[in-house]
C-alpha cells in the first residue's frame, strides 16, 4: 500500500525512580517525584490546531486528591493514540516540573474517491467505508477499508480484485484518499464434486444445494459465483436432505473449497459420512402432565410405524402437537422427541414426551431493520403477543412465516431475558429486500404463436404487506390485460382476498373459426386450512363475446323466411347435406361456420355469473420442479346466481411423483371433469375443449364432438364429460452437466371427451317435438327435418406415447414433445410436435 504522509505513534511514559538519570527513547515522558504532585491545570498542550486543549486535557484524569501521578499519564497518553485523531503525541517535562504534552494531528480528509470500479457503483462503496469526506484520516482506518472493498468484491465473486489506497497531500494539512481497484475476473465454482455418497447420486444431490457450477450460461445467473457462506450453507442443506431420507446419523464432515489457478476458479468437495438408512420401529407417546392423555395427540403425528424416518416429519409433529396442547389450556407443555435406535434392525422406535415446561411469559416483542414494511405487518404473523405464555414451536412458526412472505433477504428470532426470570423478550431480527417487479415475458407456442407480456408488480406495496400487479398481454391470437390486488389479512384475519379484473380475447386460428372477447371480475377468498391443505371461495362474473369473419355466417336462418336455409340444407330424398354448387342459396360456397357458433353469434353478449370454490392438497417437495408428493385440486362453479346461463362445472385433477431408480422421477397424472345442466341450455362456449392437454399427440380442440359438414368449418363442439390418465418417466442426461438443466421424458397418455349437450337446431325446443319433425341421429350421421347439426360424439379412447425434452433454461421453462396417437376418432386432429415455453427477462 502506498501512502503520501509517514505516521508515528507516540511511547509510554518511564518512571524514573529516587531521580535515576536513564536515556530515554523519542516520545517518551521524563517525570521526576516532583512531578507526581502536578495537577490537570499544570499540563500544557502544543501542536494542536483543530482539538481544543481542554478536550486533549481531559483525557488525564486525576488520582485521589486531584493529582496526576504516573499510571494517570499513562493512561491519558494511551487514551489520545487511541482516538486515530492525531500522528504523533509525545509527554515531555517542561520548567518547574510542568507536563508538556505535543501533538501532530492527523491530515482531514478533502475527499475520497475510487477508480477503476466498474462492476460495483460508488454509492455503495461510499457506504460501506468508514473514512469519508471531511472526516479525520487514519492509518488503521484506510487499511481496515481496503480489506472492506476487497471483501465486496469477493463476495460478489471476484477474487482476484486488488485494492491499493493512495494519499495525495493538500495545503492547510488536508488530504485526497483514493481507492484504485483492480477488479479482475469473476471467480467461478468449476466443478462440484461428492465424497462418500452412495444412497443418492451426485447428480441427484446438485439438486439440494444452491451451490452451481460455471457455464456457458451463467452469466444469467449468480449461483456459480463462489461464496464461502453459500456453500457452508449447502453442508447444512445436504445434511436436512439426508435426514428427511432416512440416514439418522448421517455427517457432512466437510466442505473443501481450493482455488485452481488454470481454471481460475475454485473446487467444491463435499465429504459425506452417510451411516444406515432408517425406518420407523414404533411410535409412543408420554406424559408427565397430570390429567393429560397423551394418546390422544396421535392423530397429530405425521410419523408412522414402518414409514421411513423422517426428521422434517418429526419437527412436524412435534410442532402440530404442542399448538394443539396450547390450545386444550396446556399453554407451558412441551413436546420433546426420543428416538431409540435398533442398529441391527435399522429401525428408530420414536416416543413423543409431553413435559410441563417452564413458566415462562412473553415480556416484549422487539423489531428490528423492518425500515418499509409496518410493524403490525410482521406481528400480525405471530400467533402470540406480549403477555401470552412462551411457546417456541409457535415463534419457529411465525419465523418460517416471516420468510415466507419474501419481503426479507433474513429472518432470525432470538430470546433475551427479561425484566425478570419469568420474563423473555423476542427479538426479531431482518434484513429487507426489494419487493417490487417489472418484467417483460417472452414466449412461443404451437397454440398461441409468439406472445409477450409486460407487468409490474409490488408484493409489499405501502410496506402495507398487500399485494398488487399489472400486466398487458399482446400476442398473435391473444390478446388483453390484467389487474389484480391481494389483502393477506381481511379484517386482520389470516383470510386472503383477492380481486381480478381482466379483459382476454383470442383470435381466430388454425384451430378454432371463431374469436372471442372476454371482460370479466372476479373477488375471492383464500384460507389455509392446514399447510398441506388450502381452500379458495370465488365468485366470478364476466361478459362474453363470440367474433366471425362475415363469409363465416352469411347464411339466412330466418325461420319463416322463403330463404330459410337451416345449415346445412339437405335434400329431402336423401339427406345428404346439399352440395354448394345446387343449394341456390350459396351458403356453403365460401364456407360456413358451424350452428353452435353462429348460434352464439346471433346471441350476442352472453354474461355469466358463478360462485365456485377450490380445495387443493399439495404435498410436493417442490412447487417448481417437484420429484416427490402429492398434489390434487378438485374444482366446483356453479353458474346462475344471475346471468344468462346456469350450470355445474366440477373438475379433478391429482398429480402423484415419486422417485424411483439412478434419478428417475414417476409422475401420475388422473384428471376427469363433469358439466351438469342446471335449468337454461348449455352453450357451447361452456363445455370442455380438450386437445394435447388431455392426451398429447392432438391438437388443440382436436379431441372429442365435431360438425361433420362437409362443407363448413368443422368446429369442436366440446364435451361435458371428460377423463385422463397419464403415465410418464422424467430423466435426466447423466452425460451433460447438471447446469445444463436439460431432462427427458417418456409418456403414455389415454383419455375421452364426450356427451355434446349444446345446440343443434335453430328451432325452439317444443317446435322440434311438433308432429312431422324428425331429429337427427349421430354417428352415423343421418339428416333431419328439424335440425341444422349433424355431428360425431363417439366415446373412442384416444391414447398416444410419446418422447420430451424439458429445459430449466435461464430464459424460462421450455419443453418439446413428440407424441405418436395409437387411438383415435375418425375426425380428430393430431399434432405430433407441440413445444412451448417463456421468460422474464
Amino acid at each position: 500500500m502506498k501512502f503520501g504522509l509517514r505516521l508515528r505513534g507516540g511511547l509510554l511514559a518511564t518512571l524514573i525512580m529516587f531521580g535515576a538519570p536513564v536515556v530515554a527513547p523519542v516520545g517518551a515522558v521524563f517525570v521526576s517525584s516532583s512531578a507526581l504532585a502536578q495537577t490537570v491545570q499544570s499540563i500544557s498542550v502544543e501542536g494542536n490546531r483543530r482539538v481544543e486543549v481542554e478536550t486533549i486535557r481531559s483525557y488525564f484524569k486525576p488520582g485521589p486528591g486531584g493529582r496526576l501521578d504516573q499510571a494517570a499519564i499513562d493512561d491519558g497518553l494511551k487514551a489520545l493514540i487511541e482516538t486515530g485523531l492525531f500522528q504523533d503525541v509525545r509527554i515531555n517535562r517542561g520548567a518547574g516540573g510542568q507536563i508538556i504534552v505535543s501533538v501532530v494531528e492527523n491530515p482531514v480528509i478533502g475527499r475520497v474517491a475510487f477508480e477503476g470500479n466498474k462492476k460495483i457503483k460508488d454509492e455503495q462503496l461510499t457506504t460501506e467505508v468508514q473514512s469519508k469526506a471531511r472526516g479525520t484520516f487514519s492509518r488503521a482506518m484506510v487499511q481496515s477499508d481496503t480489506l472492506r472493498i476487497a471483501e465486496i468484491y469477493r463476495r460478489s465473486g471476484r477474487y482476484d480484485v486488488r485494492v491499493t489506497p493512495e494519499v495525495i497531500e493538500q495545503p492547510n494539512n488536508r488530504v485526497d484518499l483514493i481507492f484504485t481497484i483492480e477488479e479482475g475476473a469473476k471467480t467461478g465454482v468449476k466443478s462440484i464434486e461428492f465424497v462418500g455418497n452412495n444412497a443418492f447420486s451426485s447428480y441427484r444431490l446438485r439438486d439440494v444445494i444452491k451451490t452451481r457450477e460455471s457455464n456457458l450460461l451463467s452469466f444469467l445467473a449468480s449461483g456459480d459465483i463462489y461464496d464461502p457462506d453459500r456453500v457452508e450453507a449447502d453442508r447444512d442443506l445436504i445434511r436436512r436432505f439426508y435426514l428427511k431420507n432416512g440416514f439418522a446419523d448421517v455427517q457432512v464432515v466437510a466442505a473443501l473449497t481450493e482455488y485452481d489457478p488454470e481454471k481460475k476458479g475454485f473446487n467444491v468437495t463435499f465429504k459425506i459420512e452417510e451411516g444406515a438408512q432408517y425406518r420407523v420401529g414404533s411410535v409412543d407417546f408420554r406424559s408427565s402432565i397430570p390429567n393429560f392423555d397423551p394418546s390422544s395427540l396421535r392423530a397429530y403425528s405425521r410419523v408412522y410405524a414402518g414409514s421411513l424416518y423422517n426428521v422434517e416429519s418429526v419437527e412436524k409433529s412435534v410442532e402440530e402437537m404442542q399448538i394443539e396442547a396450547s390450545r386444550r389450556g396446556y399453554a407451558f407443555a412441551v413436546v420433546r422427541p426420543g428416538g431409540d435406535r435398533n442398529f441391527e434392525a435399522h429401525t428408530v422406535s420414536v416416543v413423543f414426551n409431553i413435559d410441563e415446561g417452564p413458566r415462562t411469559y412473553i415480556e416484549r416483542i422487539n423489531l428490528r431493520g423492518n425500515t418499509r414494511t409496518r410493524d403490525y405487518v410482521i406481528r400480525r404473523e405471530f400467533d402470540i403477543s406480549e403477555g401470552d405464555a412462551y411457546n417456541r414451536a409457535l415463534v419457529d412458526r411465525a419465523e418460517r412465516r416471516l420468510k415466507n412472505l419474501d419481503y426479507f433477504k433474513s429472518v432470525k428470532i432470538t430470546t433475551e431475558p427479561g425484566s425478570s426470570s419469568d420474563r423473555v423478550i423476542l427479538i426479531v431480527d431482518m434484513e429487507e429486500k426489494s419487493t417490487g417487479d417489472f418484467s417483460i415475458s417472452g414466449g412461443y407456442s404451437t397454440t398461441d404463436g409468439a406472445l409477450a407480456e409486460v407487468s409490474v408488480s409490488e408484493r409489499n406495496l405501502l410496506g402495507r404487506g398487500l399485494f398488487a400487479k399489472a400486466s398487458v398481454t399482446y400476442g398473435q391470437y391473444a390478446r388483453g390485460y390484467s389487474l389484480s390486488f391481494v389483502e393477506p389479512y381481511l379484517l386482520d384475519y389470516r383470510v386472503a382476498l383477492g380481486l381480478d379484473l381482466y379483459q382476454r380475447e383470442q383470435l381466430s386460428n388454425s384451430y378454432i373459426s371463431y374469436g372471442t372477447k372476454t371482460l370479466g371480475f372476479s373477488p375471492r377468498l383464500g384460507f389455509s386450512l392446514r399447510e398441506d391443505l388450502a381452500l379458495q371461495l370465488r365468485y366470478s362474473v364476466y361478459q362474453q363475446q363470440i367474433s366471425l369473419p362475415s363469409y363465416l355466417a352469411n347464411c339466412n336462418n330466418v325461420l319463416g323466411s322463403a330463404a330459410f336455409n337451416p345449415s346445412p340444407a339437405f335434400s329431402a330424398a336423401t339427406g345428404i347435406p346439399l352440395d354448394p354448387s345446387t343449394n341456390g342459396l350459396g351458403c356453403y360456397s365460401d364456407g360456413e361456420a358451424s350452428l353452435p357458433v353462429r348460434k352464439e353469434l346471433a346471441n350476442g353478449k352472453t354474461l355469466t355469473s358463478a360462485l365456485g370454490y377450490t380445495l387443493t392438497y399439495n404435498t410436493l417437495d417442490n412447487n417448481k420442479n417437484p420429484t416427490d408428493g402429492l398434489l390434487i385440486d378438485f374444482r366446483q362453479d356453479f353458474a346462475g346466481v344471475g346471468g344468462d346461463v346456469s350450470y355445474l362445472k366440477s373438475v379433478a385433477d391429482g398429480k402423484y411423483y415419486a422417485p424411483l431408480v439412478s434419478d428417475i422421477v414417476g409422475i401420475v397424472r388422473l384428471q376427469g371433469g363433469i358439466l351438469t345442466k342446471i335449468n337454461d341450455d348449455l352453450r357451447m362456449l361452456d363445455h370442455f375443449q380438450m386437445g394435447p392437454n388431455l392426451v398429447r399427440g392432438f391438437a388443440p380442440n382436436g379431441i372429442g364432438p365435431r360438425d361433420l359438414n362437409p362443407f363448413g368449418t368443422q368446429d369442436a363442439l366440446g364435451g361435458t364429460k371428460y377423463w385422463g390418465a397419464s403415465l410418464e418417466l422424467q430423466m435426466p442426461f447423466w452425460f451433460l452437466p447438471k447446469e445444463v438443466g436439460l431432462k427427458g421424458a417418456v409418456y403414455a397418455d389415454a383419455g375421452g371427451l364426450y356427451d355434446y349437450k349444446g345446440p343443434t337446431s335453430w328451432f325452439a325446443t317444443n317446435e322440434v317435438n311438433a308432429p312431422g319433425c324428425i331429429p337427427s341421429t349421430i354417428n352415423p350421421p343421418s339428416a333431419g327435418t328439424c335440425t341444422g347439426l349433424v355431428y360425431d360424439d363417439s366415446k373412442v379412447i384416444r391414447s398416444s406415447v410419446g418422447v420430451g425434452l424439458i429445459w430449466q433454461s435461464p430464459f424460462g421453462p421450455l419443453r418439446f414433445d413428440y407424441a405418436v396417437p395409437l387411438t383415435k376418432g375418425k375426425y380428430d386432429r393430431t399434432q405430433e410436435f407441440r413445444f412451448g415455453g417463456g421468460t422474464t427477462f
